[in-house]
Parts: C-alpha cells; structure tokens; sequence
C-alpha cells in the first residue's frame, strides 16, 4: 500500500562537512566553480579568447590528414607500405567505361567511340599511361584506363579538364554511355557530399536541440546558455585537433563526430548544472548557495562523467588503427573542452546573470522545479515488484542483444555512400561490368630484381592460376617501380569486394595460390593487399585487440572511477553490468537494421549483409562512457541522500526522481542529435547514429528508470559494501552541507 508520511530529520551516517574546514574532502569542481565566481569576467574573457585563438589556429595552419598508407594492418598494411615507399610515381588514376547494351566492342561504332575517348583524354594534355585494351566478359563494355599528370594529392584540382572531353565524347555517341570515374573523380564527389552533410546536420542539429532545451526549461535565456557552450567547445576543440594532428593524423568522419558528440555532452553537462541549480533556488536557497550546490553536486558529476568518457575512448589507442585514433583524439578533445567550459564559463555566467537564467520564459512551459509525480507513480509501480521489474527488463535487454552473437564486420567500400553522384553511379557499372576491376586485388612482389626470368615466369603462372580458380579476373595489369625491386599486379577479384566470395578468395590466394607460385622464387616477397584483403586484415587485427580495449575500458572505470568514486564494490560490478547489457541491446539492434537490412527504406541505404568493420567496437567505447555519463549523475544524487541517513530504498526513489527530468531532458537531445546522423550518406555514420541513438535511448528508459531502482532495492545495503582491505580509498563527498536545505523536506511515496 502506497501511503505518504512526513521524514524524520536524517541521521547522518558519513557527513564529510560535519568536519572542520580544514579536515574536509575536497570537491574539485566545487573549487573551480567558486574561483570563476569569484572572477567571472577573467573567466569569461579568458573562455572566449580561448576559443577565439584555437579557431584561428585551425583556420591557419589546418588539419593534417591521414596518408592512405597509414590505414592497413598485418599483410595488406605492409604491402601498401612497400608500394608507397617503391619510388612509383604519385598518381591519382581515372578511367572512363564505354558500355552499349546492343553494340559489341568490336562493332565500328564501338571501337570509334574508345578511339575518340583516347583522343580526347590525350589530347587535355594532362594524363599519361594510356590503356584501351580492357574488354568485359560480355563484350558490351571497354574500359579506358589512365593517370592525370602531377601529384595525386592535388589532382581533384585537375581532373574537371579531362571530364569534360569526357563529356564532349558522350555528347558525340549519345547511343553509348562514355562516363568517368577514378581516384580523382571519387575525391570530389565524396568531399562535396560529405562537406553538404555537414553543412546539412549542422544547420538541422542546432534549431532541434534548441527546441527541445526551450521545452525542458521553458525559457528562452537557459535554452540558449547550454547552446552557446557546446558550440563554442566545438569550435574551440577544432582548433586543437589541428595542433593535434600533426602527431595524431585525422581522417575525415573526425569532425562529424566530434559536432555529434560536442552538441551531446557540451548540452547534457549544462543541462546537469542549470537544473540542480534551479531545484536549490527553487527550495529557498539564495543565488550563491544554489550555485554553491550544483558546483559540489553536479559539476562533479560532470568532471567524473567527462572522465569516464575519456578514459573509456583513450581506449582506442590501443587497436593501433589510424581511424580508431584519430577517432579518440577528436572524441577527447571535444569532452575535455566541454566539461573545462561547464566547470569554468558556465558557473561564471550563472554567478553573472542569476536569476535572469530565466528570461524569456514561455508560457505553459516554465516550472523553475517539477514536482516529479509522473515518474514518482511509475517508479512506485517499478519498486512494487523490484525483482519481477528487474527480471522483465533484463529480459527484453538479453532479447534486444541475441542477433548480436551473429554479427558479420566488413570494409565500408564507396559503394556504402547512399548518395547518386555520376563519378559514383560510374563506379559501380565498372564493378559490374568489370568483377573487382574498379577496386582490385592487388599482390606486391618484392625481391632484389624482380625482372629476373625465374621471378618473371612465376608471376605469370600466378596470373594463370589465379584467373583459372575463378579468385581473380580480367584486366590483369603488372607495374615494375623504378629500380626493379617492387612488382605490383593487379586484378579484378571475385566478389563485391566485402562480401564473403571475396573473403574466400583472399585466403584463397593467400594460402594456396601465392606460396604454390611466387612466394620465396629467387627470394621474393609476395603480399596480397586491396579493399578485401584489408578487411580481412582489419577483422583480424579488431579480433586481437578488442579484448585489450574491452579491459582497459572495464578495469579502468571500475577501479578509477566507480570504486573510488563511490567506495562501492557492488555499485561498480552493477553499473558496469547495466552498461553491458546496454551496449549489448543496441549491438543487437544494429545487426538487424544494417546487417539484415530491416530499416533500408525508413534509413535509405542498402544492406552489404555486414556491419562497418569499424563501428561496433567504437560503438562499445563511446556508449560506455555516455552511459557512464548518466549513471554517475544518478548514483551522485543517490549517494547523497544515502549519506544523508535516507533508507536506501528512499534514497533509490528519490535519486531516480530527482534526477528523472534532467535525463529525460538530456537523453532526448542526445537521441535527436545522433538520429539526425542517419540522414547522413554514408552507411558508416548511418550506424553510429543509430546506434548511439537508440542506446542512449534504451540507458535512459530501460536501464535507469527499470533495471537500475529495482537491483539497488533488491541488493539493499549491500549496495554500498566495501571490503575492510580497500577502507584505505579516499572519502569524496557527493554534496555540499544542505543542513538549511533539508530542514524542509516534502513527503515522499515509497
């Protein structure tokens, strides 16, 4: 029976405020909060310069980007070294495709189109290593194949020449197709659609954030506040990261992560601080005790979240993989910078403006504090049948998580941008026509002469055997660098280049094919590399190094952070149990979206029956932390009332609920700014932000309003066992003195 009773006054079991001055646990944040109060305008202006230099610094000196040789692993990674080191020129290739459905190659009207494309590329003056002798297997297609002259690095600056005598060609045979594609072709077209998404989520992610913020404060000035921060600790964290990437190159989906992940945790972090703030005025507490309050309180929930976030993505540093890195730099400098602007500007301008937070309030939607009803029924139905709750939940969570146990990871090839460009649409007709032709296969031999006739024969008994076993396809072509050290040979292989027929072929030809004809002639080298072998590569690479990443990530947040932070034995193996069973539902969910294709039309992509080779353990690493993020935020609110001398079934309740709307608020901007990333055109940031949406989704109802109050209820005071072998942690305290705050307490329903 559910029955409503006036508290006692608390019996403080451990209040570290009870003390002397001098002998009190220190609260980090609650110290920096007062310096900026205590000097808010160097705060203030010392933020903004801050920001204002390290954009300068970005807009100056830019962004080092990572070398495509700097992305491989095991076999496929030291073959694209020795190719970059081999001395062949730096050329972007192109390649133009002559397709008729009713013409043969050799009819006349065929071959004069091909002549006339030669002709015409020649004759810009700008491309060399001319080839016109690939014929399709069909007959219906002929490929002509050339590099653009000058440095591969500035030849998207070039290559709009050579497309229009392209196009001048069509325009001559409009009863053929005559398009182009290639490396120079495919960088424009990706950077001008990957520059529009982000234009696109930038102008969509700050109008959508900023309506819900104005409905969670009902208040245009505290909307705006937690924008501003995010936005300027975006802005601030790209200039870092240029500094940064000169020893941590970048690659390109850096920067969408890091305005996903700036607009997240720079507004959830705000979010934490304004509305403790506003719950303490609220209660009677004058400006500089409310500030006071949410410095100790939230702003260390804020450092220790933001913490988490970045030990658990310096975690990534340790697969080795340039993505993987330049993934964590971006991810670490964003937080980082977040949580500096919310422990240092943020409680400066409070101090500022005071109750003026609250101009331009709408009406209908202002509450200066909820009174929680809503959530208090529904937790009063939860901790009804704590152990019913906590089964139903885990349940649907283990359900969620089962198609995960059959994920399937592969190379995101270009094909995976879901956007229509003609470099693009040409790509694939060539990948049609041409089986592995417009990305192929390719095998570095290297030896002290590779010209020599025992190495020259074996390379062409690798070409017949290789074509014979159906692996490989035409063209074969075979390029020798400079001083005859280095082979390259490449062919069309089998498959889509990231479906398991290519997978098959690569350890084909790994393990029968090479050894059986080129490997070890007159002491020769042969190594397969290309898009499949990569992926084949990276699988392999992910599989040795995630372990080390799952317990770096683990061990660190639970001795570091949760044993420390909350002296807790059980509440460190059950929040990271909780964020398990987490991460494992949205594995589980994205297997069946992207893998098995449930959500193609409501996302518009096409399923390759494989998950990005890069996403799940990235997923694992940044959901970790955000879930984290939210459990440290409730834990803090929970301990605090423990430590006031609450039962801890109260404590539970009201934690839940105190911090119930704050979540809400927080989870609703996280999942609307992560769900806009699947409007994006990449398959890649599809995943991620569903991904994140909908785990950031499931921590937030699932998880903290289910699983969450009904196993601390069950565990009861065994919730905060600790060993007498760790009496030795430090105290932190979880709260400033509230004596005056506490003296009036409302009833509560337990």
């Amino acid at each position: 029976m559910t029955t409503s009773t006036v508290l006692p006054p608390p019996i403080p079991r451990q209040d570290p405020y009870a003390r002397p001055r001098h002998q009190r646990p220190g609260n980090l944040a609650a110290r920096i909060a007062g310096w900026s109060a205590r000097h808010r305008t160097t705060a203030i202006v010392g933020w903004l310069l801050f920001v204002v230099a390290a954009t300068a610094f970005s807009a100056v000196f830019g962004t080092v980007q990572a070398a495509d040789s700097s992305y491989g692993h095991g076999e496929s990674g030291r073959a694209t070294e020795l190719i970059a080191a081999a001395g062949f020129p730096d050329r972007a290739g192109e390649m133009v495709l002559i397709h008729s459905d009713d013409r043969l190659a050799d009819s006349p009207r065929f071959t004069e189109a091909v002549t006339a494309t030669v002709s015409a590329v020649e004759g810009t003056g700008r491309v060399e290593n001319v080839h016109a002798d690939a014929i399709s297997a069909d007959r219906h297609s002929a490929l002509v194949t050339f590099d653009l002259s000058g440095p591969a690095d500035t030849a998207v600056d070039r290559v709009d020449a050579v497309r229009d005598a392209v196009a001048v060609v069509q325009r001559e045979f409009p009863d053929l197709l005559v398009a182009q594609t290639g490396d120079a072709s495919l960088d424009q077209s990706l950077n001008e659609i990957l520059a529009g998404d982000m234009h696109r989520l930038s102008l969509l992610s700050i109008p959508v954030t900023l309506g819900i913020l104005i409905v969670a404060f009902g208040a245009l000035l505290a909307a705006v506040l937690p924008m501003g921060l995010a936005l300027t600790a975006f802005l601030a964290s790209l200039g870092l990261l240029a500094a940064a990437s000169r020893l941590v190159p970048t690659v390109d989906t850096t920067m969408h992560l890091m305005l996903l992940m700036g607009l997240a945790v720079g507004v959830d972090y705000c979010l934490f601080y304004l509305r403790r703030e506003r719950e303490e005025r609220a209660r009677g507490a004058d400006p500089e005790r409310a500030l006071a309050i949410a410095a100790a309180t939230s702003g260390r929930a804020v450092l220790i979240s933001a913490l988490t976030v970045i030990i658990a993505t310096s975690g990534m540093f340790l697969t080795r993989d340039t993505v993987f890195a330049s993934l964590a730099t971006g991810t670490i400098l964003v937080v980082a910078i977040a949580a500096l602007g919310s422990l240092t500007v943020l409680p400066a301008v409070l101090s500022k403006i005071g109750d003026r937070i609250d101009l331009g309030r709408v009406p209908g939607l202002y509450r200066r504090e909820t009174d929680g009803r809503g959530w208090a029924r529904f937790l009063n139905l939860v901790l009804r049948r704590p152990g019913l709750s906590a089964i139903l939940a885990a349940g649907a969570l283990v359900a969620l998580a089962m198609p995960a146990l059959g994920m399937r990871t592969a190379e995101e090839d270009i094909t995976a941008l879901q956007a229509s460009a003609p470099a693009l649409d040409t790509f694939v007709k060539v990948g049609a026509a041409f089986p592995g032709g417009a990305d192929p296969a390719v095998l570095a031999v290297r030896a002290d002469d590779v010209t020599t006739p025992a190495l020259t024969a074996a390379i062409g008994r690798f070409r017949a055997e290789a074509l014979a076993t159906g692996a490989l396809h035409e063209p074969v072509t075979i390029e020798i660098n400079p001083d005859r050290t280095l082979a390259v040979v490449s062919a069309g292989l089998s498959g889509t280049g990231i479906d398991t027929v290519s997978e098959q072929a690569v350890r084909a030809l790994r393990e029968d094919v090479i050894p059986r004809t080129v490997d070890g002639v007159d002491g020769a080298e042969a190594l397969l590399t290309g898009q499949a072998a990569a992926s084949v590569d990276y699988n392999d690479a992910m599989g040795r190094s995630a372990p080390l990443v799952f317990g770096f990530v683990l061990g660190l947040a639970f001795l570091l952070l949760l044993l420390v932070s909350f002296r807790s034995l059980v509440v460190a193996l059950t929040a990271i149990g909780l964020n398990l069973l987490s991460v494992a539902a949205a594995y589980g969910l994205l297997v069946l979206v992207f893998q098995h294709g449930w959500g193609e039309r409501v996302l518009d992509f096409e399923s390759a029956g494989a998950v990005t080779n890069w996403v799940p353990l990235f997923l694992f690493v940044i959901l970790f932390g955000l879930s984290m993020d939210y459990h440290v935020f409730v834990l803090s609110r929970i301990r605090e009332g423990y430590d006031r001398g609450w039962p801890n079934k109260l404590a539970v309740s009201r934690g839940i609920r105190g911090t119930a709307g704050t979540i809400t608020s927080a989870a609703l901007v996280m999942v609307a700014v992560f769900g806009l990333f699947t409007t994006g055109s990449l398959v890649s940031m599809k995943e991620l932000g569903f991904g994140l949406a909908v785990a950031v989704l499931i921590d937030a109802t699932i998880v903290r309003a289910v699983l969450l109050p009904s196993v601390m209820v069950l565990l009861g005071e065994r919730n905060w066992y600790l060993p007498g072998w760790l009496a030795w942690l430090p105290t932190l305290s979880h709260g400033e003195a509230h004596d005056d705050v506490d003296r009036v307490r409302q009833p509560v329903e337990v």
